[in-house]
């Protein structure tokens, strides 16, 4: 039975999962998947990995193909998602309808939880860039509760163990025991892109180009939207 290995950023990973077992199903292809931050699954391939098809964000797949780790040529826009704010189901819900509302908020939180940045995560990293430009940045990280990944950050927040959080949209809607506040007000609004591309040194590059093609049919696109991720594909 053929195989193909997918290196995919965690916070497309209920769509590549999703649409990965119905191509498992139709084709008689066997995917090996690889699941982790964008930043670590990054250094992984220039480190040397080889893959089929890798899919982490814009930036990393522009990275990679500068250094001859993938096929420029097959580089392909998923999805787009944005950074939300995240409670316990049944907790009040912070007002966070303004930057000034959104920083009180973080202030009055007893614990706030996010993604490690020295995980490689690009919701992190984003939001460690967001509590630098608040001037926050000590203040938060004095009672945060670090996660691995976005779904990790949405299991500590379900679970009660940070009273607030924040990660992708993509990675908290399919976390139970989640209420999703909204996304960052103002000018603290942010997305983004996630992209595939096949690697230079794939095993399996028809296995790994017809799985692509699945991932971006336009007949995906309403689910791409019900997964929290705008389809980055055209219709």
């Amino acid at each position: 039975m053929p195989t193909i290995k997918v290196m995919s950023a965690g916070a497309v990973k209920s769509m590549v999962a999703a649409l990965g077992a119905e191509f498992e199903r139709e084709s008689g292809t066997t995917i090996d998947y690889n699941f982790g931050t964008a930043g670590a699954l990054r250094d992984r391939v220039k480190g040397g990995e080889t893959a089929d098809l890798v899919i982490v964000s814009e930036s990393a797949i522009a990275e990679l193909a500068k250094l001859g780790h993938v096929v420029a040529a097959t580089a392909t826009d998923l999805g787009r998602t944005v950074t939300g704010v995240i409670v316990r189901e049944g907790a009040p819900r912070p007002d966070i309808s303004t930057v000034e509302a959104f920083t009180q908020a973080l202030r009055n939180a007893r614990s706030i939880a996010y993604t490690d940045p020295k995980a490689g995560g690009s919701g992190g990293i984003m939001f460690v860039a967001l509590l630098e430009k608040l001037g926050m940045l000590n203040e938060v990280n004095a009672k945060a509760v670090l996660g691995k990944g976005g779904f990790d950050v949405s299991q500590i927040v379900a679970d009660g163990r940070a009273e607030l959080g924040t990660t992708f949209l993509s990675e908290a809607l399919p976390v139970k025991g989640l209420t999703i506040v909204g996304t960052l007000p103002g000018a603290l609004h942010n997305a983004n892109t996630y992209t595939a591309a096949v690697h230079t040194k794939a095993v399996n590059r028809p296995g790994a180009e017809a799985f692509l093609r699945k991932l971006v049919a336009p007949a995906t696109r309403g689910r791409w939207s019900e997964a929290g991720l705008e389809p980055a594909f055209p219709a």
